[in-house]
């Protein structure tokens, strides 16, 4: 691999070698390299661009990566990817994708990732975005994710544009069965003139069910952030939509959590903040050592960890 693969596959995956175990790694649209386990099998599929990941029941404490680099401009890549988990399985998923672009011509990933999450399984699902190379070349990264829910399953889906990502518009729709838990993180970074757009909409139609939506995102200099989101209860349910944006410059972000009881015994509830750096936080970081810009620095990357 050259060193541009190599670099993106460590900051999007934490790959720093082949890694043991299943992975299957893409690179310009085309297959780079595969390797299959007992417990997980990856197949490519047969009518359309994309593989199928198929866990066995009561796999644990595995991991599988899938991870996408692009390094040709002008590219549109489009893949669908569909994860089987068994029952009672306890896995890792890994899927970052990084575009490196120094042309005139815009590169862009559109993932699909369809998640059938059997009952008692338990998934950590990691999806990291970074855009490389020349500000003014487009770097354009559209992820979309559904995910099934079985009973008592748990869903924990972290997901990350580190930077350099010059549009992204990332959709999420769940639906969760009973005893199901949803957890999802997210974390975002735009400067310059770039774009991010975030939707999540998630049915809790099972008794019991659990979803928790926390967004933390920083909008500097002229780039624009949206977020929105909506949680249905249909059962008996928790919901819980925390979004918080730290603004500077001319950036603007709009955040619009929406939550929609339709059940006596759902409990919705959504906060939004949004605001500058507070100066105190500064001027304390100023008093041990640090000038202006490291202060914010400072204070960013502790607000996006």
């Amino acid at each position: 691999m050259d060193a541009i693969t190599k670099e993106l596959l460590v900051q999007t995956s934490d790959l720093h070698a082949i890694p043991q175990g299943a992975y299957n790694i893409r690179k310009d649209g085309k297959l780079l390299s595969r390797n299959c386990s007992k417990e997980i099998q990856i197949v490519s599929k047969q009518d359309r661009d994309g593989i199928d990941i198929i866990i066995a029941p009561n796999t644990k404490n595995q991991s599988v990566h899938i991870p996408v680099v692009i390094t040709q401009g002008g590219l549109n890549d489009l893949v669908y990817n569909d994860f089987y988990i068994g029952e009672n399985c306890d896995v890792l998923i890994v899927a970052g994708c990084g575009i490196h672009n120094d042309s005139e011509q815009s590169s862009t990933h559109n993932g699909i990732h369809t998640f059938h999450i059997g009952k008692n399984a338990k998934v950590r699902y990691v999806e990291k975005h970074l855009g490389l190379g020349q500000t003014n070349s487009g770097k354009i990264l559209n992820p979309t994710t559904e995910v099934h829910m079985d009973e008592q399953s748990y869903f924990e889906m972290e997901t990350v544009q580190l930077g350099g990502v010059t549009y992204s518009d990332r959709k999420t729709n769940a639906v969760l069965q009973a005893n199901a838990t949803l957890i999802i993180n997210e974390k975002i970074l735009t400067t310059d003139a770039q774009k991010a757009m975030t939707n999540f909409n998630v049915e809790l139609v099972g008794e019991n069910s659990k979803v928790e939506v926390t967004s933390r995102s920083v909008a500097q200099n002229d780039s624009f952030q949206e977020f929105n989101s909506n949680i249905i209860g249909k059962a008996k349910c928790f919901g819980h939509v925390e979004c918080d944006g730290i603004i500077s410059d001319r950036a603007i972000i709009n955040s619009t959590p929406k939550i929609s009881a339709q059940d006596v015994n759902a409990m919705l509830v959504h906060e939004a903040a949004i605001g500058k750096i507070s100066e105190d936080q500064i001027i304390k970081l100023m008093t041990l050592g640090l000038t202006q810009e490291e202060a914010e620095k400072q204070i960013i990357s502790g607000f996006l960890s």
